[in-house]
Parts: structure tokens; sequence; C-alpha cells
């Protein structure tokens, strides 16, 4: 039930019931003394955070850099590239295509058709 939704006659219950609480804790605490009390949890140690410090950040980042600047060094430009491939294309010859013979095709041909035609046979007695 929400706050706003009390009467007053239950607020004033509300606040009497509060006001008993703290006073039977108060009494608790006077008899039971520091015995109540929760022994102190041993301070957890500090856990360590994993990084890196400033500088040794900076000696990363600009060994990184010094590689990506050599990388960029090393590349070609387009118009060279054009060059290389052309240059390549010339140098190697063309490969020789591979040409059946008439007589390798029939052959090819015929075992098919025996194969086709055993096949049919062995289908026709079932």
């Amino acid at each position: 039930m929400s706050i706003i939704n009390l009467t007053p006659a239950q607020l004033r219950k509300a606040a009497d019931l509060q006001d008993k609480i703290a006073q039977l804790q108060s009494e608790l605490t006077a008899i039971f003394g520091s015995e109540s009390k929760a022994a102190p949890q041993a301070a957890k140690p500090a856990k360590k955070k994993g990084g890196m410090s400033a500088a040794g950040r900076a000696k990363v980042a600009a060994a990184q850099k010094a590689r990506w600047a050599k990388i960029k060094a090393a590349k070609i430009k387009p118009a060279a590239v054009k060059a290389v491939v052309k240059a390549v294309v010339v140098a190697k010859p063309a490969k020789k295509k591979f040409t059946m013979s008439a007589a390798a095709k029939a052959k090819i041909s015929a075992a098919a058709k025996a194969r086709w035609a055993a096949k049919k046979a062995g289908q026709a007695k079932k």
C-alpha cells in the first residue's frame, strides 16, 4: 500500500510503531552492550587494477605508429602496380590448353552409353 493512500490515523500508528522499534533497539543495545555488535570485518586488500602507466602507453603507441609508417612507406603506388602486373603477364608464357582427341571422346561416350544401357536393363528386370 502506498503512503499516499494512508489515512492520518494509520500514519500516526505507523509513526508510533517506529518509535517503539527504536526504543526496543536501544534497550537491546543497553542489555548486550558491545556484544551485540558484529565483529569488525578484516579490511579486504585493495584489488590491483590491471593496466599500464601513461609512459608505457606512450611507448606502445609510438612503436605502433612506427610500424604503420614502415608499412605505408613500403606500399607500392597504383601506377607502379599496373606496370608490375603488365610485366608479369608478358613474362609468363600462356599455358597450353588440354584438348581431347575425337577418338578419346568416342571411347568415353561409348563407355557411358554401356553403363546406362546396363542400368536400364537392370531396372527393366525389377
